[in-house]
C-alpha cells in the first residue's frame, strides 16, 4: 500500500511521503530519492510537471522496492537549490531528482559530487553534462539534441532561409541561442535578427516589431513557458503570419492552457515528447493516471523524470544498494523509457531524441510533425 505520510508546511518542504511494501512482498531493497524541483517563480509550471513525474514514478516503485521521498521547492534561485540539496543529503539519499533549472543545477553539482549523489535531471541546459561531473544524468534532450531538431525542421521542412531568433536572457536561453546558431550554421542558413528578453518582461510586442522589420520568414523561439504565451499571443492579436516554431516550453499543456486554440494555429514546438498526441499503450496508459493523480496534462518534462527515476529504481530493483552502485548503472545501462531509449553518452546526456509537434488551430493537443531519433548516434541499433 503506497500512502502520503505527511504535508508540512514549512515553505520548504512541500511533501513527505513513503511508499511501502504489500503485506508479504520480498524486498527488494530501498530508495531514498528526494525531488528538488522549482514550484514557485517563473518556472513554476515547468517544475510542477518534472515534480509530477518524479512523485508518479516513485508511488508506481517497482515490486519489492520500498520508497522514501522528500518535495522540495528549489525556488529559482541557486543557493536556494544549494540549500535543498544540503538538507537533503543529511540522510542516506539513493539519487536525487534535481531541478531543471540550468543556474541551479549548476551550483549543484560541485556539492552533488562532494556528496556523492546521482542527480537525475531534466534540464536543457547544455552546460551542465560539460563539467566533467560523473553525478549527473539528464533524462531530457540537451540543447545539442533539441535544437539540431528544430532548426533542421525550419530549414529542412519548412524551407526558410530567414529565421529571427527570440531567446532568454537566462542560461537556458543563451545555451539554446548558441546551439541554434551551431544548428543553423551547418545548414547554410543565418538568422536575420537575434535578441534576448527578460523572462520577467509584461510586453513583448517591441521585440516582435524589431523582429518582424527584419523581414523574417519564420520566428525561431527559446523561451520559458510564460514568456513563449505571450510572445504568441501577441503575435497573434496583431495578424502575424510568420511562422513560428518554439521551444519545448510551447509544447506542454499548461503553456497552451494559457492561449485560445485559434491564437495556436500553425505553431510548432520542439521537445522530447507528447503524450497527449499518443503513440503507444503505454504512454496513453501513464497519460490516464497522470490525469487521475493530478488532473493535469503530463508534457516531456514529466514524461522525461518519470522515465529517469524509473530508471534509478530498476537499478535498486537488481540489487543497486547504495548511490554509487546506481550511478554505475546510469552510467553503464540501457533503458526502454515511455519517450524514448536512454543510455549515457559518457558524460550523463541520457536523451538522444526529440519531435516536432504543430497545433491545427482548433484544439490544443498538437500533432506529431517530425520525429528525429538517436540524432547523436550514442543508442546502437536505432537509425540515427
Amino acid at each position: 500500500m503506497r500512502r502520503f505520510l505527511s504535508i508540512l508546511s514549512a515553505t520548504a518542504i512541500s511533501a513527505v511521503f513513503s511508499a511501502s511494501l504489500l503485506p508479504g512482498a520480498a524486498r527488494a531493497g530501498e530508495a531514498s530519492v528526494p525531488v528538488l524541483v522549482p514550484l514557485t517563480g517563473f518556472l513554476s509550471l515547468e517544475g510542477t510537471s518534472q515534480r509530477n513525474g518524479a512523485v508518479l514514478a516513485l508511488k508506481d516503485a517497482p515490486a519489492g522496492v520500498a520508497v522514501r521521498s522528500e518535495v522540495i521547492d528549489t525556488g529559482t534561485s541557486p543557493e536556494a537549490a544549494v540549500t535543498a540539496l544540503e538538507r537533503a543529503a543529511g540522510g542516506k539519499v539513493t539519487a536525487v531528482a534535481a531541478s531543471m533549472l540550468g543556474t541551479q543545477m549548476l551550483a549543484m553539482l560541485p556539492l552533488a559530487q562532494d556528496y556523492k549523489i546521482p542527480l537525475v535531471t531534466v534540464s536543457g541546459t547544455a552546460s551542465i553534462t560539460e563539467q566533467g561531473n560523473p553525478w549527473v544524468f539528464r533524462f531530457f534532450p540537451g540543447d545539442a539534441v533539441t535544437k539540431e531538431a528544430h532548426a533542421r525542421y525550419v530549414a529542412e521542412e519548412l524551407g526558410k532561409k530567414r529565421p529571427a531568433v527570440i531567446y532568454q536572457t537566462t542560461a537556458y536561453g543563451q545555451s539554446g541561442k548558441a546551439h541554434l546558431e551551431q544548428a543553423f550554421k551547418k545548414l547554410g542558413v543565418e538568422p536575420v535578427f537575434e535578441e534576448g528578453v527578460d523572462p520577467a518582461a509584461k510586453d513583448l510586442l517591441p521585440v516582435l516589431t524589431k523582429a518582424l522589420a527584419a523581414k523574417p520568414d519564420v520566428l525561431v523561439l527559446h523561451l520559458h513557458s510564460g514568456p513563449t504565451a505571450l510572445f504568441i499571443r501577441q503575435a497573434a492579436a496583431n495578424g502575424v503570419a510568420v511562422p513560428i516554431v518554439a521551444g519545448s516550453a510551447m509544447h506542454q499543456p499548461s503553456t497552451a492552457a494559457l492561449l485560445e486554440p485559434a491564437e495556436l494555429k500553425g505553431v510548432c514546438a520542439e521537445t522530447a515528447a507528447s503524450p497527449i498526441s499518443g503513440g503507444s499503450p503505454e504512454v496513453e496508459a501513464f497519460t490516464a493516471a497522470y490525469r487521475a493523480a493530478f488532473n493535469a496534462e503530463p508534457d516531456a518534462f514529466a514524461l522525461g523524470q518519470y522515465d529517469g527515476i524509473r530508471m534509478v529504481l530498476a537499478a535498486v530493483q537488481g540489487g543497486a544498494d547504495n548511490a554509487e552502485a546506481v550511478r554505475k548503472a546510469l552510467s553503464g545501462g540501457t533503458h526502454q523509457g515511455l519517450a524514448m531509449t536512454y543510455k549515457s553518452d559518457g558524460k550523463g546526456n541520457m536523451a538522444h531524441s526529440a519531435v516536432i509537434v504543430c497545433y491545427d488551430g482548433a484544439s490544443r493537443v498538437p500533432a506529431i510533425a517530425k520525429r528525429y531519433d538517436n540524432l547523436t548516434g550514442v543508442v546502437t541499433g536505432m537509425v540515427k
